[in-house]
């Protein structure tokens, strides 16, 4: 990427999140009293007074701690800090100076990197006394703001946009395809987009639920640019006893409002379930692309029958997303992990494919010959002719003479007679039918 890169870094529940949402303008990272809440590094494209850049949110630090999910952000907080142009170590205002304030400033100044201290919760004009502990940092004058009022936000960013490498172009790049991975939890989301990668970008670990956000990679395959978006697995709704958890299902279903491809990523070892169904049908509601990727394929024993029977169980259970590809991967071992990118390739050429409106009516005009308009009460429905006007999904309207006379069988039968002409593998087609008289 040639954006300029901002990573906001501290010690857990300083407002780390607050400020990251706050930056962006939008509700992206979730926010919680609870100490590490974000364990993932979750990237959003943000902007100031027409300088755009990638801003970077991070799990809260603890150097010290031993337990698994904190080693785990260390790492991925790292990793973030390493391809920073610029960071923000973010401190409680109010709380003052800690230890733990004092080991990140320890690491960062490792970091070689351009750091502005960030002194948040201050809501009042008057400054309190603990603002001045954190000059024993040497990180220069912190800068004082409030994320959760919105207070000093505007100096902070002149200050960041300041620093920006003259390298790095701040222009507003081209829409990228964004491709988001759902599915319940653990069955290897984000080891998947790992392999990816070929980095830990997301934190992976067998205990379910890990990711909580839905996290953005940026990726490049072929001549295409895409954002991979992890997405926390939905479980079921007895199961959600948290907020936050709760927040993580509003947030998978956002990310898949704003993708153009949906992987849905089935365990192989336990086959389609009522969640996988679920949110298959919401991706399927609102026109997204479709990929089904059946995870953990090297755990099963195979015979000549097995993709078989596994394709038809599939089928009968997603019988609505019939248009979905299926493929066989394993994220552990890469089997089939670079057929599943050309893939997401091919079916995004599908999904914004465009026919012409010559060659769709020859189409239409050809499914009436062989399969005549239903009729009722002696009246037959007459097809006139039909557009395409849109992709992302391709959408048709077709003009007839009475729109009662459309039975949804026969409607399914011209969506069948395009795709056996175009194939549209992996997208929705759309159907819309205009009633008009002959002589409109």
């Amino acid at each position: 990427m040639g954006r300029p890169i901002v990573c906001i870094v501290g010690r857990p529940n300083v407002g780390k999140s607050t400020l990251f949402n706050r930056i962006v303008r939008q509700r992206i990272a979730i926010t919680e009293d609870t100490p590490g809440v974000t364990r993932d590094r979750i990237y959003a494209d943000a902007e100031w007074q027409g300088n755009h850049f990638t801003l970077i949110d991070t799990g809260g630090l603890e150097p010290d701690s031993e337990d698994t999910i904190m080693s785990n952000i260390r790492k991925q907080a790292a990793i973030a800090m390493d391809t920073a142009d610029v960071i923000l170590f973010v401190v409680d205002g109010l709380e003052g100076l800690t230890n733990t304030d004092r080991d990140v400033a320890n690491i960062l100044r490792k970091s070689g990197k351009d750091v502005i201290l960030v002194c948040n919760k201050i809501d009042t004009s008057r400054v309190p006394d603990t603002i001045y502990d954190f000059y024993e940092l040497g990180m220069g004058e912190p800068v004082l703001i409030s994320a959760e009022q919105a207070l000093g936000i505007g100096d902070l960013l002149d200050d960041i946009v300041a620093l920006f490498p003259e390298h790095k172009s701040t222009d507003g790049e081209d829409e990228l395809i964004k491709v988001t991975f759902i599915g319940k939890p653990n069955v290897g989301k984000s080891s998947l987009i790992n392999h990816i990668l070929g980095e830990e970008r997301v934190i992976v670990t067998n205990i379910p639920g890990t990711t909580r956000d839905a996290i953005d990679s940026y990726f490049s395959y072929g001549d295409n640019d895409y954002v991979l978006v992890d997405t926390a697995g939905l479980r079921k709704k007895k199961r959600i006893y948290e907020d936050v958890e709760r927040y993580s299902v509003v947030r998978t279903l956002a990310a898949v409002d704003r993708s153009d491809i949906c992987v849905l990523v089935i365990d192989a070892t336990e086959g389609v379930t009522e969640q996988d169904t679920k949110i298959a049908g919401y991706a399927h509601d609102n026109g997204k692309a479709i990929i089904i990727a059946i995870n953990k394929w090297d755990l099963i024993e195979k015979d000549n029958k097995t993709v078989r029977n596994f394709e038809r169980d599939i089928r009968e259970k997603l019988s609505f997303i019939s248009y979905a590809p299926i493929i066989f991967i394993s994220a552990k071992t890469g089997q089939r992990v670079n057929k599943l990118l050309e893939l997401i390739n091919l079916v995004n050429n599908n999904y914004n494919l465009r026919i012409s409106t010559g060659v769709l009516n020859d189409i239409i005009n050809e499914a009436v010959l062989m399969n005549q308009p239903p009729s009722d009460k002696g009246k037959r429905l007459r097809i006139y002719y039909g557009t395409q006007v849109a992709v992302r999904p391709p959408k048709f309207v077709i003009f007839i003479n009475d729109k009662d006379l459309m039975h949804f069988s026969y409607e399914r039968y011209l969506e069948n007679q395009i795709r056996q002409h175009f194939g549209f593998d992996g997208s929705p087609i759309r159907l819309e039918f205009n009633q008009r008289s002959r002589g409109d």
